[in-house]
């Protein structure tokens, strides 16, 4: 007979090793329901143009409880009360128990302005959102970053990146303007030419300045199609040589993107924006019954070189239905073919309803035995950065994603007084070392990130003290900006909310 041990146990070995009936029978319907709720919702908000008219109402509440926070003479700083299991994050911020919490309501698209080549969102506009109204309208954003459930707040006060950033820079070098509360409830716009020190400050602050409450985005002419090729690499030399050479070359493709399936083996794919297809090699990898797009990438080791003509949206989104790779560590069958075919309609589940759900067991094993980082490195050093995370993890696949890094004043921004091409190596899954410890192993890679004058995003775990973080970031401007708006008592040290001491 079980004690009361052997059943906490037990239950936990059910939990881990079977969470996929979990996903499978209650998640993925779920996360479907939701998604057709959001769907309709925004369908209704954009059709009856609704949203600029409730944004001004909507953002004289967010300054109402700004002010109600000055006067009431609470004693702990300000965050906004989205629920820690809605952030993208694989951690939960801690913070938000003890904080004041500020209720911010704003997930709207406000306007399109194709004459001067804009879209204003609010700051929870998600990226699937966004690309689902703009695309059938003939337009999109520069850059969109994976996956469908990224915000714009989220990118604007973090950071986002993807396969076109060699050419536009990161999501905030895509921003024309914000619209923020400042800590003594007023609001306040920002651009280049219009409060330029804090519109470059704002960049990575993760909040610790002002409330975002709108972001003004470029859009570009959209085309239909992607015509992207396929180019596989038989050696980490050809690999890296390869990428480089399409990152920074005068011409270069819309689209550039690597995945590493080992240290010697990956494909680079480049990609441009087209209006029509060869009827041939049309590959509608969206539709719920495809393999997963990492898999099908890693075919082309075997066939050779190719090319194929994806829908704008479906490449966009390539990697959502996968979480990149880490739904295989879920739903293990999840690229079985009759999956696919069956339930593939209702993948992935949501990320946050995964961590909602999420155990204190499935906690501690994503601690112990799991890696999540996007680790920002010179172009220059991509090799030697590969071959240092092989010695301390060999997770594969790595993704590979260039992206241009002018040299501005906020927080991240080149060692050199002159833009520079660095490369943004995704590094998702299960370590195979056996040497792994997620403290140890994660502040050598730390360690080595800054040695080549990298940088880590904020979103995952950092075991950097509060000095390392200081030299890892130009803190020059942020803390003028601190000083100058108020901010230490408002708002917490962005250390202290990105730290790993920070989340759960």
């Amino acid at each position: 007979m079980l004690t009361s041990g052997g059943w906490d146990k037990a239950l936990q070995h059910i939990i881990i090793n079977y969470r996929w009936v979990f996903a499978c029978f209650f998640l993925l319907p779920l996360s479907f329901a939701y998604e057709v709720y959001s769907y309709a919702r925004n369908w209704i908000v954009f059709k009856t143009n609704s949203a600029p008219k409730q944004h001004e109402k909507k953002v004289k509440y967010v300054q109402k409880q700004v002010r109600e926070w000055k006067t009431s003479g609470a004693k702990v700083p300000m965050c906004t009360s989205r629920p820690g299991y809605q952030t993208m994050s694989l951690r939960k911020p801690k913070y938000k128990n003890t904080l004041y919490n500020i209720h911010v309501n704003l997930v709207d698209i406000l306007e399109i302005d194709e004459e001067k080549q804009t879209v204003v969102c609010e700051p929870l506009v998600s990226m699937g959102q966004l690309t689902a109204t703009l695309v059938p309208l003939g337009w999109t954003i520069p850059i969109v970053p994976e996956l469908d459930d990224l915000t714009v707040g989220g990118l604007v006060m973090g950071t986002g990146v993807e396969s076109s950033s060699h050419i536009y820079g990161l999501f905030q070098h895509i921003c024309v303007s914000f619209e923020l509360v400042l800590p003594d409830g007023s609001l306040v716009k920002c651009s280049k030419d219009e409060n330029s020190e804090l519109f470059y400050g704002i960049p990575w602050s993760y909040g610790t300045l002002g409330l975002l409450t709108a972001a003004e985005i470029k859009i570009i002419p959209a085309e239909p199609y992607v015509k992207l090729e396929y180019k596989p690499a038989y050696s980490l030399d050809e690999a890296v040589e390869m990428f480089t050479e399409e990152s920074t070359k005068k011409n270069p493709h819309l689209f550039v993107e690597g995945l590493m399936f080992n240290q010697d083996q990956g494909v680079i794919m480049t990609g441009d924006l087209v209006s029509s297809y060869e009827s041939d090699k049309l590959n509608q990898i969206g539709k719920w019954y495809k393999p997963w797009f990492f898999l099908h990438v890693q075919e082309y080791l075997q066939t050779g070189s190719g090319v194929e003509y994806i829908p704008l949206r479906d490449y966009y989104h390539r990697h959502s239905r996968s979480l990149f790779w880490e739904i295989q560590d879920i739903i293990p069958f999840g690229n079985n073919v009759l999956f696919r075919y069956l339930f593939g309609w209702m993948m992935p589940p949501k990320v946050s309803l995964l961590k909602l759900t999420e155990t204190k067991a499935i906690t501690e094993l994503y601690e112990k035995h799991h890696f999540i980082q996007d680790l920002l490195v010179p172009v220059s050093a991509l090799k030697e950065s590969i071959l240092k995370f092989h010695k301390e993890v060999q997770i594969y696949p790595l993704w590979l994603c260039p992206f241009n890094l002018p040299n501005d004043p906020g927080m991240v921004h080149p060692a050199a007084t002159r833009e520079e091409m660095y490369v943004d190596v995704g590094v998702y899954g299960v370590p195979k070392t056996d040497s792994f410890e997620c403290e140890k192993t994660t502040r050598a890679v730390e360690d080595f990130v800054a040695k080549v004058k990298g940088f880590q995003m904020l979103y995952a775990d950092s075991f950097r003290s509060r000095e390392e973080f200081r030299n890892m970031f130009d803190h020059t401007l942020y803390d003028k900006l601190r000083n100058k708006y108020d901010c230490k008592e408002a708002f917490p040290d962005v250390y202290d909310k990105a730290s790993k001491s920070a989340r759960i």
